[in-house]
């Protein structure tokens, strides 16, 4: 086999890069792997730009080392390029909510198994404009975290650097409510709202389950609306967002849809794309049914 391995040196707390070498002399030494062509980014859009470029049967792989942003630009790349080259990863982020979710190993032994095994998936993308995502879209109350949380801070203190963002913010945007008009064909609204979550899996911001219902492959997008409400009742629902049971609490909507138009009177509302800022509303955000091919144990 071939591969092209696109590797984020910043993401995480870069651990994941004293691991490469054994993987890679691994999957060498016992032939699951011919030949690597390795490209190392140095900023964001080069992991896309790069997938973007290759064609369909030049590689039989493409292995993003990485966390979800990284993921997200080598799939985005797969299909902008339209190459259906399958997808392994190399979980090396801070949060990893995709990888964590399917289960991807971090080890060497584990890794490179799932390589020798080769047993692939189809998976669902999200879509927003030109941009797609491969496990949330979010806005409103605290989703900007992950991108405002410095690189510097995230190599730190890994996961902990979005607990500490986090609290700078809540004073900023005080609980700052939305008034959101949702359009879609399961439902016609407008509400006043803290934060909405368009997930693909059920894993968003290490809530393990705050999307119960999402699955990879059903061509349909879990979209979860935190309404406004007060705080003592805001900490009891994060609870039960902790627990996977806030989906029939009074103040969330939950929908399953294949697009939905969300608008809002924010003007410079910011989006979370898996981790990156991806745009503003109005937004338009649908699904692209089994997009890509990842590798899984």
């Amino acid at each position: 086999m071939r591969a092209k391995l696109i590797i984020n040196p910043s993401s995480g707390k870069q651990v994941i890069q004293k691991r490469l070498d054994r993987i890679i002399g691994h999957l060498v030494l016992e032939e699951i792997i011919q030949s690597f062509d390795v490209f190392t980014t140095q900023k964001r859009f080069e992991a896309y730009e790069e997938t973007r470029k290759i064609e369909k049967g030049e590689y039989d792989l493409i292995i993003a080392v990485g966390g979800d942003g990284t993921v997200n630009e080598v799939a985005s790349g797969v299909i902008a390029g339209e190459s259906e080259i399958p997808i392994a990863i190399l979980p090396a982020g801070t949060v990893n909510d995709f990888a964590g979710w399917l289960n991807i190993p971090r080890d060497t032994k584990g890794f490179c198994s799932m390589i020798q095994k080769f047993q692939t998936i189809p998976v669902d993308v999200g879509k927003m404009g030109d941009k797609y995502f491969i496990n949330v879209a979010a806005g409103g109350l605290l989703t900007d975290v992950g991108y405002k949380a410095s690189l510097e801070l995230k190599t730190v203190l890994g996961k902990f650097a979005y607990f500490v963002e986090g609290m700078k913010e809540i004073p900023k945007q005080a609980f700052r409510s939305i008034f959101l008009d949702i359009e879609c064909e399961e439902l016609k609204s407008k509400e006043e709202i803290f934060m909405f979550i368009v997930a693909n899996t059920p894993s968003v911001g290490s809530f393990k389950r705050f999307a119960p219902k999402a699955k990879i492959d059903d061509g349909l997008l879990d979209v979860c609306i935190i309404k406004k409400t007060d705080f003592a009742d805001l900490i009891g629902l994060f609870l039960q967002i902790m627990a996977g049971e806030h989906i029939r609490h009074p103040k969330v909507l939950y929908i399953q849809t294949s697009k939905i138009d969300l608008q809002c009177d924010v003007a410079d509302l910011s989006l979370d794309l898996d981790g990156e800022q991806g745009g503003n509303l109005p937004a338009t955000i649908g699904v692209v049914p089994k997009a890509i091919r990842v590798i899984v144990p």
